[in-house]
């Protein structure tokens, strides 16, 4: 089975969201730190892009957890892959994610650093699908709403595939 890619937003598009989200949590966080985690891999390239943008002081980590495999559905079952390497306690904390698709996963994800007694914990996601939550999930900085499509591009993956496109594009199987 072959795959093409339609366009769905533009890397200018992608790129003006991310400046006005980076405004809004340095104005959000004014006078603070704030310490960005991110959900590996597909959220890298957003939050390395983000991170530029605020004009506050940032530190970054990084976690890797996992529920997808080489499908393009979600298979329920979430698995911590790399953990955090600092502490969270204390620290004004934003969970960086490619995207918010069913909510099991950030569910759990968030559930989990909320016992690790950070000073507030709060979510950012370069996409979010409401129609396929299956778990509420509160997302406090959302860079695009998008419809229930399997969608790549600006490090969101198929199958290891399509992570280094500079936009967002929505994968059509022939």
């Amino acid at each position: 089975m072959a795959e093409h890619i339609k366009v769905l937003l533009s890397e200018k598009e992608v790129d003006e969201r991310i400046q006005e989200i980076g405004r809004q949590i340095s104005e959000d966080y004014e006078g603070k730190k704030v310490h960005l985690v991110c959900v590996l891999k597909g959220g890298s390239f957003f939050m390395c892009e983000l991170a530029k943008r605020i004009t506050v002081p940032v530190s970054l980590d990084f976690m890797s957890v996992s529920s997808y495999g080489s499908e393009t559905k979600s298979s329920g079952v979430v698995r911590i892959v790399k953990d955090l390497d600092e502490p969270l306690k204390g620290k004004d904390v934003i969970v960086v994610e490619d995207i918010v698709d069913s909510g099991r996963t950030l569910s759990y994800l968030l559930d989990m650093l909320k016992d690790r007694g950070p000073e507030s914990l709060r979510l950012c996601t370069l996409l979010d699908k409401p129609e396929r939550r299956v778990v509420d999930v509160h997302v406090d900085y959302t860079g695009f709403q998008i419809p229930d499509e399997f969608v790549v591009g600006y490090g969101l993956d198929y199958d290891q595939k399509y992570r280094n496109l500079p936009y967002i594009g929505v994968v059509e199987f022939d």
